[in-house]
């Protein structure tokens, strides 16, 4: 098929999918991906060849640099696992058994993002309250505003395991706790964005909204919300990759046997290294689909606006 140039109304060729390649991101992102899984094979090398050399020594055998990065990216419980034994856990634990089995990491992943959307949602709804009362009110701005910003202060690896204790005392347990841990963190981007969002508009903004004698209602719903949601739905994709954290992070101190959190625990116990890393792709890879659902709704609602194409 043959393009044809608006400008000279003259056929043009086509560019080819090799050029389109090289023209576009793909190229380079491959680049960098193949640039870090042979970073990753060398430091695998590097830090497993230790214990592989002892072993030889003790088994007084000899070998060969070639036996050496064979064994060194094959061992069972390697200090660096390799991409392939990274891949080959993923695969068993993804495919080969059935999605409710306990060592599934499909189960392992559904029961973390249960977790983390509900505490994303929790958070999200107490993120945008608060900064509404925040912009409102002069009272909430000056005392609320700097306890949000004091609360971010505390490490959440010394608050996780009291609050778990605290709700378990008064009777609340399952995945209520480990969502109020992602609401914990979650909440805070949310209200930083949305303070920010809702005094975006300018003073000749808000004067033309006094002019056509709009209530504050009005002013709200027609201008500060409209020019909020750029800012909301941006630290709402910060939100809940840190809600999916939390989620994790509350997983740990309460002996859970399932979670992405509590394959990592397990995994830490045994020292199986490579069920660790498995783990915390999985994790990678369920922030990485939260985020794009996230931009993904963005475009949603800028086109319903009118904003974008």
């Amino acid at each position: 098929m043959v393009a044809v140039d608006p400008v000279a109304n003259l056929p043009t060729a086509r560019p080819t999918l090799g050029a389109r390649l090289v023209g576009g991101k793909t190229v380079p992102i491959l680049t960098v991906v193949v640039a870090l899984v042979a970073l990753w094979y060398a430091f695998a090398v590097y830090l497993n060849a230790p214990w592989q050399l002892d072993r030889y020594a003790k088994s007084e055998r000899e070998w060969t640099a070639a036996e050496l990065v064979r064994d060194t990216l094959n061992q069972e419980r390697p200090v660096l696992p390799s991409p392939h034994q990274v891949m080959a856990e993923i695969w068993k634990t993804t495919v080969d058994v059935r999605p409710t089995s306990k060592r599934s990491l499909v189960y392992h992943g559904w029961v973390t993002l249960s977790s983390t959307l509900l505490g994303f949602a929790i958070g999200t709804a107490l993120g945008i309250l608060l900064a509404v009362g925040i912009v409102h009110n002069r009272a909430m701005d000056k005392s609320v505003m700097p306890w949000v910003i004091a609360s971010q202060t505390i490490p959440i690896l010394a608050i996780a395991p009291m609050i778990i204790v605290v709700l378990n005392a008064i009777g609340l347990s399952g995945i209520l706790p480990k969502a109020l841990i992602s609401t914990y963190l979650s909440f805070f981007p949310v209200v930083v964005g949305m303070v920010k969002g809702l005094r975006s508009p300018e003073a000749i903004q808000l004067d033309l909204m006094r002019t056509y004698s709009a209530g504050a209602g009005q002013v709200f719903w027609k201008l500060r919300w409209p020019s909020a949601l750029p800012y909301l739905f941006t630290s709402m994709q910060v939100a809940v990759a840190i809600s999916l954290v939390g989620a994790i992070v509350g997983e740990m101190p309460t002996g859970a046997v399932a979670g992405l959190g509590a394959r990592l625990l397990a995994g830490s116990y045994y020292g199986q290294t490579v069920q660790i890393w498995a783990a915390l792709f999985a994790a990678a890879a369920i922030a990485a689909v939260l985020v794009m659902a996230v931009g993904f709704a963005h475009g949603l609602v800028l086109k319903r606006m009118g904003m974008a194409r």
